[in-house]
């Protein structure tokens, strides 16, 4: 029903081994291997039933498969001619096995003919096929890629029959409608196009990852009182690459609501999901979901709108080896896939290596919360040797013959010249002994080990070397990495790093804050960079806040103090301003101009004689009663007219002082009272 897929290599790849049951029956299982074999296995005898290897499987490896439905051989014209004249029992079985590849061609293979029947490459991909779907009336198959398009096949004639762009970033998984007018297809975002016109039906955005699986889980929708029109109300499921969620969304008619109604936990990324279809609303929908760990979890649930809380597994299976001897403890084995058989009461189970896996058929219990199967698989996992040895023959190998290595055809390594020999090992040589000392040896071969040691790793390994001291926790290549200074550098390595390493990367840059300050210094920058570049993916974990409790809780402590220092800092940054305000004004220079009126005060000298002059002359005026004096005081007399007039002219000069002085000779021309002073006398 569906294939996990994807090499091991690109970190947002699905995890699993391409691998699909037949359909109908489910008498045939498909898995392509990682040496780029097909392998197609009987589920009722566990026997290995065809094997193809493709021409170019180690450059082109399969990255999904699908079988094509039982309804469409029957229209295939030339197949069914010669199936006819074939046994009646392959009348029914199913013929065609499509298989994309990682260079973008897709091929046909024909599980009757056991070879290959026909190969879809021109005008196609140019990137890896992601997933192939066949639709199941017209004889058509469509196929996404890496190269962001998503392309419509005629198999009759091995052409194209539509392309078109299917997202911004690559096209990772399709799905065809029950009635085969709509098609699904997921990147970055999950979009319903219709098949007649190539537009896009609706959007829905949910998935923080690149979308692995997709499927409908119903064939009519619940409310059956209105017209249906092949799609709305119609729910289906998408399964996304390291989310643990299984999202559940509903095709509605009006374009309101986008998100998911509701949603199914799992313990890991999930990489086969297999479904029985929802026929009527009293039915419930069982699915069932292998996961990366190796478990598989049964669900069983009413699709009836919407639902807040994520659903947990009814049951969950999981294959274990006995345990030999008291201390010796089990082995998990892990499971490949997983099938609900014909009477949707019991399930065929794939487990074991890839390269001789088991399938077993298990009843269902409902009431069991958790089964654990105990199988001792240590016998299949041995390569089975028909032919007894009877003696060993050892080739011989001609001097001429040319060995040739992998890589491009005719590349050969270069080879090192030896490097001249000193002269005490040719004197032996000559000397007749054959045997020469490991000292010597190691020096002909000229190793220098310290080099090697000290070599700096290169810029574009820092993602491997961070992945690999991040799992080995290796000091020294962890110190390597973060103690780059360089911002590009470790964007473009957090840029590059795969997502499950993205947890332990924060837990030891909380280890590292926690130390010296000039060490978080840098822990800063890459955790600044962490969090803005995998925030999506980190906003879908849901045990995020018990993980980064301790980061939250350092960083709120050493905010803590950041408002007081900020006052502190705004009441420096105004003394400092007011400090340098004040020394531009002492430093500058006054401009030359000449003033327009120049007032000059008499000097404190002058004014003091004054007043000397002014007590004399108040003393004298005072003593009327002395006759002999009378003659004195007529010069002084004299001496004060000619003191006023002078001030009467400095008056006209000074504006307010002059009127001062003027009342002042009004009323008396002296400022002192003379009866007061001779009172004081």
């Amino acid at each position: 029903m569906a294939a996990g897929g994807g090499g091991v290599a690109d970190p947002l790849s699905p995890a699993g081994v391409p691998c699909a049951f037949s359909p109908q029956s489910q008498a045939f299982f498909a898995l392509a291997s990682t040496d780029g074999h097909l392998r197609v296995w009987e589920t009722a005898n566990n026997r290995l039933h065809q094997e193809y290897v493709p021409s170019a499987h180690l450059s082109g490896t399969c990255t999904c498969l699908a079988w094509a439905p039982a309804r469409l051989q029957a229209k295939e014209g030339p197949q069914r001619k010669k199936r006819k004249s074939e046994a009646i029992g392959t009348s029914n079985q199913v013929d065609l096995l499509a298989l994309g590849t990682a260079v973008g061609s897709i091929l046909l293979y024909s599980t009757v003919k056991a070879e290959l029947h026909s190969k879809l490459i021109s005008g196609g991909h140019d990137n890896k096929v992601n997933c192939i779907q066949w639709h199941q009336d017209n004889g058509c198959l469509y196929s996404c890629s890496d190269d962001k398009h998503i392309v419509e096949w005629n198999t009759q004639t091995c052409k194209v029959k539509c392309k078109w762009k299917g997202d911004n970033s690559s096209v990772s998984s399709l799905c065809i409608s029950p009635d085969g007018k709509m098609l699904l297809s997921a990147g970055r975002t999950i979009k319903l196009w219709v098949l007649e016109t190539k537009e896009v039906y609706r959007h829905f955005t949910g998935h923080a990852t690149p979308v692995s699986s997709l499927m409908f889980t119903t064939i009519r929708p619940p409310n059956e009182s209105q017209p249906f029109d092949g799609i709305t109300g119609l729910y289906f499921l998408s399964g996304a690459v390291h989310d643990r969620l299984l999202n559940v969304w509903q095709v509605r008619s009006e374009n309101k609501e986008k998100n998911a109604v509701m949603s199914f936990t799992v313990t890991d990324e999930p990489i086969y999901i297999d479904l029985t279809l929802s026929e009527n609303k009293e039915e419930p929908v069982k699915l069932a979901v292998v996961c990366r760990d190796g478990q598989v979890h049964l669900f069983e649930h009413v699709l009836n709108g919407y639902c807040k809380k994520p659903l947990t597994s009814n049951c969950t299976i999981q294959i274990a080896t006995p345990g030999k001897g008291k201390k010796s403890t089990p082995k998990p084995i892990p499971i490949l896939a997983a099938g609900f058989c014909s009477d949707k009461m019991s399930l065929l189970l794939v487990y074991g290596s890839w390269f001789q896996p088991t399938i077993e058929r298990v009843a269902l219990n409902s009431k069991e919360p958790h089964m654990c199967l105990v199988r001792d698989i240590s016998n299949c996992w041995a390569p089975k040797v028909e032919t007894a040895i009877t003696k060993v023959r050892t080739p011989l190998i001609n001097s001429e013959a040319k060995v040739l290595v992998p890589g491009i055809p005719g590349h050969h390594a270069a080879i090192k010249p030896a490097p001249p020999q000193t002269g005490q090992v040719e004197s032996k040589r000559k000397l007749g002994e054959n045997e020469v000392s490991i000292e010597e040896r190691l020096g002909a071969l000229d190793i220098d080990t310290k080099k090697e040691k000290d070599e700096l790793p290169q810029t574009n390994s820092f993602p491997v070397l961070l992945t690999q001291g991040l799992e080995s926790n290796d000091f020294e290549i962890l110190n390597k990495v973060l103690q780059t200074k360089n911002l590009n550098l470790i964007k473009r390595t957090v840029l590059r790093m795969p997502l499950h390493a993205v947890i332990p990367l924060l837990q030891e840059l909380t280890k590292r804050l926690q130390g010296h300050p000039n060490s978080a210094v840098l822990m800063v920058q890459w955790l600044k960079c962490v969090l803005t570049v995998h925030a999506s993916y980190l906003s879908t974990l849901p045990d995020l806040v018990p993980q980064l409790g301790t980061l939250y809780q350092l960083m709120e402590s050493r905010v803590k103090t950041f408002q007081k220092l900020s006052h502190l800092h705004g009441k420096l940054i105004l003394l400092i301003t007011q400090v340098t305000a004040s020394e531009k004004a002492k430093g500058t220079i006054c401009p030359a101009q000449k003033a327009k009126l120049v007032y000059e005060e008499e000097s404190s000298e002058e004014e003091s004689d004054d007043e000397i002059a002014d007590k004399d002359s108040d003393d004298n005026w005072d003593e009327d009663e002395e006759e002999k004096e009378s003659e004195k005081g007529e010069d002084v007399d004299e001496e004060n007219e000619e003191e006023d007039e002078d001030t009467e002219e400095k008056d006209e000069e000074n504006g307010e002082d002059g009127d001062v002085a003027s009342e002042k000779e009004l009323n008396g021309d002296s400022d002192l009272d003379p009866e007061n002073e001779s009172e004081e006398e």
